[in-house]
């Protein structure tokens, strides 16, 4: 982790008192300058930290902090939120808590990740304090509950409260990913628990993490953004759960319209991916139910409800 992070956790958990720059710098092992540097950099990128002579430094309410207290402030539902700094994925520690007898709807978070995830076993770099990295815990208890309309709910509820909340125009590629500007600035893992003896999916993960203020990423990720706009993480994070609480378990038909009018893929020309298997084919519409119907190159529609996609360039 950056030296502007450390700092900024140390902000965090000192968040009621000033602390030095000596004392700063003694417990992260740097020197004052490194600590002056890291604190400067917060400051413009919007932290709202107050110096005072021979007290130090502390972080003012303005400053983009998680906290269950100011998400459930925003909240229109009753639910609760967990709020961890750091955790191996938020998916896996809602699903160890339902493993674990919970059958509420509730709600985790954390301010990083060390195992984030996405779809198809593909992990989610999750860095401190630059995203949001959530999972809403819902229980639909239905016999038959599309991973894909949840998805689908899911990318709906993102881009609502992106443009609820800010002046930016998010796209969606299908099934999971949102888009802003031609690069991936979100992605949803949507996992299912079921009770075999009565195929009903007693609980539904539903995984959303996005780049913030995310400026450097691994040689190994691909085509990524940040939103980079200004809005605090916990106003995003609530305006995505009361988007979803609201959605979640409507039919499709009430929100399947926005999807396909934010959709980046129709009339293009796409690979889709299954089994491993790579075929090529022309995005053609999205269907009631959440589907990708596509036209393969011999003529025949094929409606998709799982796999991936990437769009051929031409």
């Amino acid at each position: 982790m950056s030296t502007k992070n450390e700092v900024l956790k140390l902000l965090i958990s000192k968040s009621d008192e000033y602390i030095s720059g000596e004392y700063i710098a003694t417990e992260l092992g740097v020197s004052r300058a490194a600590v002056w540097k890291a604190i400067k950099s917060l400051k413009s990128e919007g932290y709202d930290i107050s110096a005072v002579t021979n007290r130090g430094y502390k972080l003012g309410e303005g400053s983009d902090i998680i906290t269950p207290e100011l998400i459930t402030s925003k909240l229109d539902y009753e639910l609760e939120v967990l709020c961890y700094p750091t955790i191996d994925s938020t998916n896996n520690e809602a699903k160890r808590l339902v493993s674990g007898g919970r059958e509420d709807v509730f709600l985790v978070t954390a301010d990083e990740q060390s195992g984030g995830r996405g779809r198809q076993g593909k992990s989610f770099y999750s860095p401190a304090l630059t995203g949001i990295y959530m999972s809403l815990v819902l229980h639909p208890m239905k016999p038959i509950y599309s991973a894909v309309s949840a998805t689908t709910a899911a990318a709906v509820a993102v881009c609502r409260a992106v443009e609820k909340l800010t002046d930016k125009k998010p796209e969606i590629k299908w099934v999971n990913d949102v888009y802003l500007d031609g690069k991936k600035i979100c992605g949803i893992l949507t996992e299912a628990i079921t009770d075999f003896e009565t195929q009903t999916v007693t609980s539904v993960v539903i995984g959303v993490g996005m780049n913030i203020r995310t400026v450097q990423f691994p040689n190994d990720v691909e085509n990524a953004a940040s939103l980079n706009a200004n809005v605090k993480r916990r106003e995003l994070i609530a305006a995505i759960t009361n988007e979803l609480c609201r959605i979640a378990n409507l039919p499709s038909s009430d929100y399947i319209d926005y999807y396909r009018s934010h959709s980046m893929i129709i009339g293009k020309r796409i690979n889709f991916i299954k089994n491993g298997v790579v075929t090529p084919a022309t995005a053609v519409s999205i269907e009631q139910g959440g589907g990708l119907t596509v036209r393969l190159d011999d003529g025949e529609l094929l409606t998709l409800t799982s796999g991936e996609i990437s769009i051929r360039r031409i």
